[in-house]
């Protein structure tokens, strides 16, 4: 490709303008921006992946054969609540819907009195 001047970038940017609109370049660039930030970090990850396993069996001196015992702790599981069907869920989100609209409705006429 030959040199670019500044006139040339110029005419590249106006096209850019006019095909993209000014209001979405700052957004295109900010997700290229984020684009490029997590390629990098995922090829850096790969690269030290890659790197580790060669290192770690280096120096990795041969571990004692004992198991060790880890203390369990007393979990206790939460009842399992009810499944409801879709149309019972649908009906307790409107019955909750509808109190959320009279809440508000009771508190924008507390404020206009």
């Amino acid at each position: 490709m030959s040199n670019l001047g500044v006139p040339e970038l110029l005419i590249i940017a106006g096209v850019l303008v006019l095909l993209f609109g000014a209001k979405k370049l700052p957004e295109m660039a900010r997700g290229v921006g984020r684009s490029m930030r997590i390629f990098k970090s995922e090829t850096a990850k790969l690269r030290d992946d890659e790197d580790a396993p060669t290192t770690v069996q280096a120096t990795q001196a041969p571990a004692p054969a004992q198991p060790q015992q880890q203390p369990v702790a007393s979990q206790q599981i939460p009842p399992a609540a009810p499944v409801l069907s879709a149309e019972e869920q649908a009906r307790q989100l409107e019955e909750q819907a509808a109190r959320l609209r009279a809440g508000a409705a009771a508190a924008k006429a507390d404020k206009q009195a």
